[in-house]
């Protein structure tokens, strides 16, 4: 089974792995999450995401990131070996979630699972109220003849 960890600018990792706990806290050994701090070099980084990597101890990880280019990122892709870990950016909350509750599937498999919840989980919702209507203040005037629907 594979494992996830999450790279991503603070607090956005923790924040994350909490959400994930919400709703996977049985799959909670299979996720860590490290915050990068604004102070941070890529080095120390590196060395806590690899320390994550070993308590993680799993053959496969994904690991999802937040903005292509940024240091968590550039991070996770000196992790990536494109064969045991592979790397995800622009994570969101049906990316994550979508990626622990596939984790029993091939690395491959997880990895489009991943891209497609966080593409099929951006969608816009509603611009308006669903009627359109304004509403008149109810009265209890018996002569009102005008009722709201």
């Amino acid at each position: 089974m594979a494992a996830v960890l999450l790279i991503a600018h603070a607090p956005l990792a923790s924040a994350l792995l909490s959400v994930a706990g919400h709703c996977y806290e049985e799959k909670g050994h299979l996720f860590e999450a490290i915050d990068v701090e604004p102070t941070m070099s890529a080095e120390t980084v590196e060395a806590l995401a690899r320390a994550a990597l070993e308590r993680l101890n799993t053959r496969e990880v994904l690991v999802l990131t937040d903005v292509f280019g940024a240091t968590p990122c550039n991070v996770a892709q000196r992790l990536s070996d494109g064969v045991n870990v592979r790397v995800v950016a622009g994570v969101n909350v049906p990316m994550l979630w979508r990626s622990l509750c596939y984790l029993g599937e091939p690395l491959d498999a997880l990895v489009a699972r991943a891209v497609s919840g966080a593409s099929q989980g951006v969608m816009q919702v509603a611009q308006t109220r669903p009627q359109n209507q304004t509403l008149s203040p109810i009265t209890n005037d018996p002569n009102n003849a005008r009722h709201q629907q």
